[in-house]
């Protein structure tokens, strides 16, 4: 998803208008929603600082907005390549689905790939068991790396 969109479905998940986030970043009048309209149709792309105070507005992290392109399938495929290529991410067919999994060389138990997705794991565990709500699985997933206390504790662990 582009970053004009992940704009719109976080300024939507606040329940704002165009005009009042572009108000609260500080454009006046009728700048303030055709500001918004031009990110969130991606005429305009936001500067660093403005992701930056989007993310404060939105309450997520600055990465849950810059996430990489992936609206097409093309665009999803080289994602999936570039996982491949920097972390071992591969395909493979088991009882007749596919899937998707590491190549243990580069995710060794223990390592930050490992640690990391465990955590993710985690999390999707708790929600399907019905211990967290989906609301506090979002916040988790949108506000990562701040709200992972797995992680924290991994590297508390290997600091000792």
């Amino acid at each position: 998803m582009a970053i004009g969109q992940r704009i719109k479905f976080f300024r939507n998940r606040k329940g704002l208008t165009q005009k009042q986030l572009g108000e609260m970043l500080g454009f006046l009048g009728k700048t303030s929603d055709v500001r918004m309209a031009q990110y969130e149709s991606e005429a305009r792309i936001p500067k660093h600082d403005l992701v930056k105070e989007m993310a404060g507005i939105f309450d997520v992290s600055t990465h849950a907005l810059t996430v990489p392109d992936i609206d097409t399938y093309v665009g999803l495929m080289h994602t999936l390549f570039t996982l491949e290529d920097m972390y071992g991410l591969k395909i493979s067919e088991v009882d007749g689905e596919l899937c998707l999994c590491l190549d243990k060389s580069i995710s060794a138990p223990g390592s930050q790939l490992d640690t990391t997705l465990h955590a993710w794991q985690k999390q999707s565990a708790m929600l399907e068991n019905g211990e967290i709500t989906k609301e506090q699985y979002d916040e988790w997933r949108y506000k990562y790396p701040e709200l992972d206390t797995l992680q924290y504790k991994m590297n508390q662990r290997k600091k000792q």
